[in-house]
């Protein structure tokens, strides 16, 4: 299984506001939202911004084309098309293992070309 930085996750109270700070502050440039989730790039990292309620804060690698059937035997299904499972590293800190596949919202799947995933 290879590993790649995916994105981080962090928890924010209202996702409209949020939103409007990244692009204002950072420039970011929205890739998807809605009323509990927005997905952003700003200085080519990914940001997740989500609602304590919905996910923990957390960073996300991605696992590669394929995902392994005990990957998928614990993973939850998102309504983006992604496949996740969350651990905690020693320290209690979420770590989100993605799978994306072609199926996937295409703003999730930016970024997660054959060259990246090669490369990165």
């Amino acid at each position: 299984m290879e590993i790649l930085f995916d994105h981080v996750a962090v928890n924010v109270s209202s996702i409209a506001a949020s939103v409007e700070w990244y692009r204002s502050t950072l420039g970011a440039k929205v890739l998807y939202r809605d009323e509990t989730w927005a997905f952003l790039e700003a200085g080519g990292i990914r940001i997740a911004l989500t609602l304590r309620s919905q996910h923990p804060a957390h960073i996300a690698f991605s696992i590669g084309k394929e995902a392994p059937a005990d990957f998928l035997k614990k993973a939850k299904t998102h309504r983006d098309g992604t496949v996740s499972r969350y651990i905690a590293d020693p320290d209690g800190n979420a770590i989100e293992w993605i799978y994306i596949p072609e199926t996937a919202h295409e703003a999730v799947r930016r970024g997660h070309s054959s060259e990246q995933s090669e490369g990165k």
